[in-house]
């Protein structure tokens, strides 16, 4: 049996693809630390959930409808500053990967990385204010 974390680490999904998304919260919702509290399916969908929710962590396609991934990294880093940023896309290019950081991405992750590394990454920007507590 999982023993559940005091603090749990609250993530919002944003992919159009709903495979991806499911697949994403199925992943993250098995970890004992980690609460998946939203799924969006475009950028402004995911930028209202992250004003409305503020999660600790929001985990972000970078060619989302609705505005695109870089517009929704801004917005949410606007409107919901203590967020941090997880890029997830099927693109690897230097362009896609340097815009993303240019709106304050600090992960970049593609899509079809291990499971291992996509939960390792989302754990590093747990804040580190964490301190067992709601």
């Amino acid at each position: 049996m999982k023993r559940r974390s005091p603090f749990r680490l609250r993530v919002l999904v944003a992919d159009d693809n709903p495979v991806i998304g499911d697949a994403l919260r199925a992943l993250l919702e098995n970890e004992p630390d980690i609460e998946v509290v939203a799924v969006a399916m475009n950028a402004g969908e995911a930028v209202a959930l992250a004003e409305l929710l503020s999660p600790e962590v929001a985990v972000l396609d970078v060619r989302i409808p609705g505005g695109g991934g870089a517009w929704m990294a801004s917005e949410i880093r606007r409107r919901a500053p203590r967020t941090r940023l997880v890029a997830f896309s099927a693109h690897s290019d230097t362009r896609s990967i340097a815009q993303m950081a240019s709106v304050g991405v600090t992960e970049y992750l593609v899509k079809g990385s291990p499971n291992t590394e996509i939960v390792a990454a989302i754990r590093r920007l747990r804040p580190s204010s964490a301190n067992g507590t709601e």
